[in-house]
């Protein structure tokens, strides 16, 4: 029995664990799952749900450490602070446990700050970079704004360092605030808006201002071994609403390969692309499994039990997935616990 430890994960963690555990080899899995909220969903499927400590860095890699140590884990998929994880990967190694995590610090790094990445990858002849600048001043801001609209760009900006849709707003200035509240909430801000709620400090975390992408928008997830050989790439393309279509984008395909072979990201990553007047330029890079990763499942392949293999140090044939799959995900109820009266007459009808 092999013991799995995921830390603080999205809820979709459900999903993984369930697909892990329903692998085709029938290879049996044990699951240890942590969170500050014990009700979170992403416990849910495992088999010991646990709570963590708010704590951060040394102390919060202490922490895995010493729960590792304590329930004989054999593998460790974390979510939460990766790059503290990664800096101290070695105190792992000591007690046995496996973790699926780059351990690239430096590649690490910059995939968690977006304007270090860009510039980490920029020249590199391996996916187009949109066009951007970094401020953490008004002026440098509204600067910012003034060339890229010069450009003939459409405007939106985010953190540098943040994670999904988090800070992500774009620049509308034919906006009807009236009509907005009358309506669903938006991620659009005038520039106006924007610039006095700025300047209101003298400082602030760094902010890119970049075009806005207009076009079609594709995750690819991807699969590598710890040498970072690629093993498999899926390109999911967001449709209208909760849709998506799972395409052989043979221009994607052939990035994803090799994003793979310059930067060696082992075990599972994804990479966030957009188009703009037919080119597919980057949005970001996550170091982990996806948020979407159980939809691109559907084309037959288990990415989430192929990471695993990888970081148990399995041969691992490529699979053959299946494209032009349209698929879409809806609401699902799940018990998490049972009144004790439902409880006792499930055991008296196993009697």
């Amino acid at each position: 029995m092999t013991r799995v430890y995921m830390n603080r994960w999205f809820s979709v963690a459900y999903h993984y664990i369930n697909m892990i555990r329903e692998n085709p080899d029938g290879e049996k899995f044990e699951f240890f799952g942590t969170h500050p909220d014990i009700n979170h969903m992403s416990l849910v499927a495992s088999d010991h749900p646990g709570t963590e400590p708010a704590v951060v860095g040394r102390d919060y890699v202490d922490f895995c450490v010493d729960y590792c140590r304590e329930n004989r884990i054999d593998l460790f998929i974390p979510r939460l602070h990766m790059e503290e994880i990664s800096r101290y990967a070695h105190l792992f190694d000591e007690i046995g446990t496996k973790v699926m995590v780059c351990r690239d610090i430096a590649l690490l790094d910059s995939m968690v700050e977006k304007d270090k990445f860009y510039e980490t990858v920029e020249g590199k002849g391996l996916v187009a970079i949109p066009d951007y600048r970094v401020a953490n001043t008004a002026g440098e801001f509204k600067r910012a704004y003034e060339e890229l609209t010069a450009a003939g760009h459409r405007v939106c900006f985010k953190p540098t360092k943040s994670e999904g849709g988090m800070g992500f707003r774009i620049i509308d200035d034919e906006r009807d605030p009236l009509r907005e509240l009358y309506g669903y909430v938006t991620l659009s801000t005038s520039f106006q808006q924007a610039y006095d709620t700025l300047s209101s400090v003298e400082r602030f975390d760094n902010l890119m201002v970049m075009e806005l992408l207009s076009g079609v928008e594709y995750s690819i997830d991807c699969v590598a071994t710890a040498e970072g050989d690629l093993i498999t790439a899926i390109p999911r393309r967001k449709s209208t609403g909760r849709t998506y279509l799972l395409e052989a984008v043979p221009e994607l395909l052939e990035m994803a390969e090799r994003i793979a072979i310059s930067l060696r990201i082992p075990y599972a990553f994804n990479i966030q692309v957009r188009y703009s007047n037919g080119i597919p330029k980057l949005l970001e890079i996550n170091p982990r499994m996806s948020g979407g990763l159980y939809i691109t499942c559907l084309s037959g392949v288990n990415m989430p039990y192929l990471a695993v293999q990888a970081l148990q140090g399995k041969a691992i044939e490529p699979p053959a997935p299946r494209f032009g799959i349209q698929a879409g995900y809806v609401e699902q109820p799940l018990i998490m616990k049972q009144p004790d009266f439902e409880i006792d007459l499930l055991a008296q009808k196993t009697r």
